[in-house]
Parts: C-alpha cells; sequence; structure tokens
C-alpha cells in the first residue's frame, strides 16, 4: 500500500434490515478507527449506516452516487461524487476501493463483490455471498476489518 491511506468500501443492501445497519455502523467506526477512508454508494441502508459510523469517528466518507445530483447523498457522505451512471457506477466504487466488506445486499452488492473478484481485491462478507470463491467470510465487524488489515498487508 505504501503510504497512501487504504480506501475501504462497504457494500450491501439499500434496504437494510437492523441487525445489517448495527453491522454497517460499526464497520464504519472501525474504519474511521484505523485512519482508513470509506467508500460506498453514497445513498441508504448499509451506505448511510457505514457512512454514519465513520463519520461518527471522525472519518473521511466518500460516495459514488448512482445519480447526477450531489444532494442526493445521505448526510454523512463528506465527499460526494455524482456519477449519472445508476447500477453502473459499481464499478468504480470497486476500482476506487483496495479491499470491499459486504453486509447483506442482493445483485448489485453481487455485482461490486465480482468487480472486486475480477479486479483481485480483497472481498471480506458479513452474511452474504460467502460461498463464493475467493470471498473471505467473517463473523463480526472486527473479524472483517482484522481480515481485511491483514488481506492488504500481503505482497
Amino acid at each position: 500500500m505504501g503510504r497512501r491511506t487504504p480506501i475501504i468500501a462497504v457494500i450491501g443492501a439499500s434496504e437494510a434490515s437492523p441487525e445489517e445497519e448495527q453491522i454497517a455502523y460499526a464497520l464504519g467506526r472501525l474504519i474511521a478507527g484505523k485512519g482508513w477512508i470509506l467508500v460506498n454508494g453514497g445513498l441508504w441502508g448499509v451506505m448511510l449506516h457505514s457512512s454514519r459510523g465513520a463519520h461518527d469517528a471522525g472519518g473521511i466518507t466518500v460516495g459514488i452516487l448512482p445519480v447526477e445530483d450531489t444532494r442526493a447523498a445521505n448526510p454523512f457522505v463528506r465527499i460526494p461524487i455524482a456519477t449519472a451512471m445508476g447500477q453502473a457506477r459499481n464499478a468504480v466504487i470497486a476500482y476506487t476501493a483496495d479491499a470491499l466488506i459486504a453486509v447483506g445486499g442482493e445483485y448489485g452488492t453481487l455485482s461490486e463483490i465480482a468487480f472486486g473478484l475480477k479486479l483481485r481485491k480483497p472481498v471480506v462478507a458479513l452474511g452474504t455471498w460467502e460461498s463464493l470463491k475467493g470471498v473471505e467470510a467473517a463473523e463480526t465487524p472486527e473479524e472483517a476489518i482484522r481480515r481485511v488489515d491483514f488481506l492488504l498487508s500481503q505482497p
């Protein structure tokens, strides 16, 4: 990684369960606590709660929005990036991130995972798509962060 600050994507359901919201919030706090930058899709659900967690911990949050208006970002996104690309913005998220952590989600999340794997980036999952080849499973947000930290330290 050199001297650049790691950028970690938290990806997942835009309509998250209360448990997924708690996990996303914890991930955001942990990412900020490591001094890493959080990137996500900038909208609701897992995106909102991971952004809120990072924001509450004093971290930097970047939202790669599917729409053309930065005002659509959730209130915890510090740096909104409008793409007007719809779901194609998932590729931008994967290219931007040094590692991805998935929480819940459906096919949009799966597309981000697939991009991450294709780009040979670490992908860690909590309760979603864990059986995919190349995806690392984690049971807790803390374990997910430890896995990402370890995987980013590998040559």
